[in-house]
């Protein structure tokens, strides 16, 4: 049996939770919250303890699971962390991949933990998939596309606009540039062509609309550079309709074998919620983790450094008799 711990009790690690339940051989040993532990209610029969009590677990939890942000938390934390335990965390800022990776490596072999990052499914299954078909295309292309599903990033930084309560955002693939990909005609797109945002608002009374709706359709990094929607809502219609957490998207790549004969590979995903499928990747990496420790290994791990054997609850000699 593994035993895991989780930090952190926010959509992610509710999602991890439930993933607990559903893996025979992994039993949480506790979720770990900076917040009051009695103002939380698990979805799973286990102990919350203030993360002043996770030194107690040294010797007693195999993996713990940090389910922080990646803007501020992570980055603060999970060294820390590395020193006493081996990690698996969801670091999902593309850019700062190589630098997280770095600032964590000296930490990992010193302690002699195993330290798995940015596991989900962008960064994480998409990133394999990725690896994979350029590997088996090379003289191709690749497009990616996220949606139709909730951004939180973008949510929030409508949030945080003047005048805004409260505020959904959904990106969307747009459907001709899917098509073009599909059809194997290799397209250059920008960014405009190939994503939409739709906007769910919730406004202050008396707050201004056509400033609001400005001000969102040119906010410079998140809304400036796509065709944007706007639609004012009640809190109501925005709890009614939008307050569930779905997502997914698209790793497409097109290209030649010959002149004559154009390929193209394909992953998709439709998540009713998103926390709750990543939650399920960063357990099964997880039990990777456990493996590699178990062999003695010790530093940063993404997913193209783990096998994917070691994802499975069954022996490498059931993989290769059912599923091979």
């Amino acid at each position: 049996m593994i035993n895991v711990g989780i930090v952190g009790y926010g959509n992610l690690g509710k999602g991890v939770s439930l993933a607990i339940e559903k893996a025979s051989d992994i039993n949480c040993l506790g979720i770990f919250t900076r917040r009051n532990p009695e103002s939380i209610r698990p979805l799973i029969n286990t102990n919350v303890y203030e993360i002043s009590k996770l030194v107690e677990f040294k010797d007693k939890i195999d993996v713990l699971l940090l389910c922080g942000g990646s803007a501020t938390d992570l980055p603060k934390t999970t060294a820390n962390y590395l020193k006493e335990f081996n990690t698996v965390d969801s670091f999902d800022t593309h850019a700062k991949i190589p630098e997280y990776e770095k600032a964590l490596k000296d930490v990992a072999i010193k302690s002699k933990k195993v330290c798995a990052i940015s596991i989900g499914w962008d960064p994480g299954i998409f990133s394999i998939s990725r690896l994979l078909f350029s590997s088996v295309l090379p003289d191709g292309k690749d497009y990616t596309f996220w949606g139709k599903g909730v951004s939180q990033g973008h949510s929030d930084a409508i949030r945080r606009i003047k005048g805004v309560k409260n505020a959904i955002q959904y990106t969307i693939p747009k459907e001709d540039a899917l098509k073009e990909v599909r059809g194997g005609k290799n397209p250059s797109l920008t960014t405009r062509e190939k994503h939409l945002r739709e906007c769910f608002v919730v406004i202050e009374d008396g707050a201004d609309k056509e400033k609001i709706e400005s001000e969102i359709k040119n906010m410079p990094n998140y809304f400036a550079d796509y065709d944007t929607i706007v639609n004012f809502v009640s809190q109501e219609e925005l709890d009614k309709n939008h307050s569930k957490l779905p997502h997914g998207g698209f790793v497409i790549r097109t290209g030649k074998t010959s002149i004559e004969n154009n390929q193209v590979l394909e992953l998709s995903l439709k998540l009713d919620s998103n926390p709750e499928f990543t939650g399920s990747v960063l357990l099964s990496y997880a039990r990777a983790v456990y493996r590699l420790s178990k062999k003695g290994e010790s530093g940063v791990f993404t997913v193209f450094d783990i096998p994917l054997k070691y994802l499975s609850p069954l022996a490498e000699e059931e993989l290769k008799a059912t599923l091979l």
